[in-house]
């Protein structure tokens, strides 16, 4: 993906072409697939508890 905002912060969801799926990505680079788009954002948003207070 090109031109995309980065940074600390930057939550994604991508459809995976091909399929019904959809990939959610954390700024610090983990990722989840899911089905539905509701289960997606619930793991993206809960995923930053714990990113390092230090940060």
């Amino acid at each position: 993906m090109t031109g995309g905002l980065t940074g600390r912060g930057v939550l994604r969801v991508v459809w995976l072409p091909g399929s019904d799926l959809l990939r959610g990505t954390c700024h610090c680079g983990a990722a989840h697939v899911a089905e539905g788009p509701v289960e997606v954002w619930e793991w993206l948003l809960a995923h930053p508890t714990g990113h390092g207070a230090g940060r």
